[in-house]
């Protein structure tokens, strides 16, 4: 089996992007969630002691008052339950979830895919496998050192703070919840900071695993290569083919040239030039060697002159392009080459009248 060497080229990241495999770290998001939290319960804390104080203090003296439960009583204690969670966990309710969306949206580049049922997952024997794999054996020492972690940090904050609690008996119920509320801020605090650093590992830990299970074989990457490219033979006989159809075109328009410039035997340019419509000599075919002596005997068959000038031959041939006007620096050694194909013209007409 072909070992996977290889990191994952671009279009195979965006196709497992496609198919729902996205790096992520849940521990990112259980960050940004502790931290939202505690933010939160730091700003809203007064509201949320003044809206429960008021609770109790409302329903403990109506208590006094009231001698049988009704329907209206009772209505009017759901109704200021609900308004009491609403107005101390609202904002929690509301910024936890848009949190998370977020959290997960900024690792994942907010794609979303459909939710794919897959079967394979409700067999107890994939599960049972799954239970006992490498995944599973990393995510629960993973797992466990986090609770190892967590746990000595909560520890040693209510460690400094025990002390403290026999004190609580003399205090009063107000400063009673803002000592309490403080400890627990101040191990949410320490919490935050200790999550955050093994949110980081995880998150390094998280792309290296997902970058090591998208890597590929060379196979792989050569097959991928040829899917985007085209498989090299097929692309090098297009291009043998292209090459042919061109060659052939060009000798086809040999037939159509008023003169072909040669070197004996190495070189041979057609020209085209139309004193009426063409606003300078163009090269209708040019080629070395073999080509050029093909050239030449097209020209022999169609009767078009042909005119041995060496360094003419290899300029026109090195500076010049087929289809294409001839260079501007030959305009005068050309039209010399035409006037004398023009006067070859006007003998043979001569000598035929």
């Amino acid at each position: 089996m072909s070992e996977r060497t290889e990191q994952a080229s671009t279009k195979k990241k965006q196709d497992e992007r496609k198919k729902g495999n996205i790096f992520q770290s849940k521990d990112i998001i259980t960050l940004a969630s502790l931290i939202t939290s505690f933010m939160i319960l730091k700003m809203w804390s007064g509201k949320i002691y003044e809206y429960t104080a008021n609770m109790y203090i409302k329903y403990v003296s109506l208590i006094s008052v009231t001698e049988q439960l009704d329907t209206g009583i009772i209505s009017l204690v759901f109704k200021d339950i609900i308004t009491t969670i609403l107005m101390t966990c609202g904002w929690l309710m509301i910024a936890l979830p848009l949190i998370s969306i977020i959290a997960t949206g900024a690792q994942t580049k907010f794609i979303f895919t459909p939710v794919k049922i897959k079967f394979s997952k409700l067999n107890p024997l994939s599960g049972i496998k799954n239970m006992f794999s490498l995944k599973a054996v990393v995510e629960l020492i993973k797992n466990l050192i986090k609770i190892t972690i967590l746990g000595i940090v909560i520890f040693n904050t209510m460690k400094e703070s025990i002390v403290y609690v026999p004190k609580l008996m003399s205090l009063s119920l107000l400063s009673g919840i803002e000592f309490i509320s403080t400890e627990i801020m101040d191990i949410v605090k320490s919490v935050v900071i200790a999550f955050g650093i093994i949110a980081g590992f995880d998150f390094f830990y998280q792309w290296w695993d997902y970058s090591n299970k998208l890597k590929m074989t060379k196979q792989e990457v050569r097959e991928e290569y040829k899917q985007q490219e085209g498989d090299p033979h097929v692309k090098g006989q297009r291009k043998q083919r292209q090459k042919e159809i061109s060659m052939n075109r060009m000798m086809q328009d040999v037939a159509t040239a008023d003169v072909v410039v040669r070197n004996p035997t190495h070189f041979a340019v057609a020209i085209k030039y139309n004193m009426k419509t063409d606003i300078a000599p163009t090269v209708v075919a040019k080629g070395m060697n073999n080509i050029a002596l093909k050239i030449v005997e097209i020209a022999k068959e169609h009767k078009i002159n042909t005119m041995e000038n060496i360094p003419l031959a290899r300029a026109l041939y090195a500076k010049a392009e087929v289809g294409k006007m001839v260079p501007i620096e030959y305009f005068e050694e050309v039209a010399e080459v035409l006037a004398w194909v023009y006067n070859l013209r006007e003998e043979e007409k001569g000598t035929k009248e």
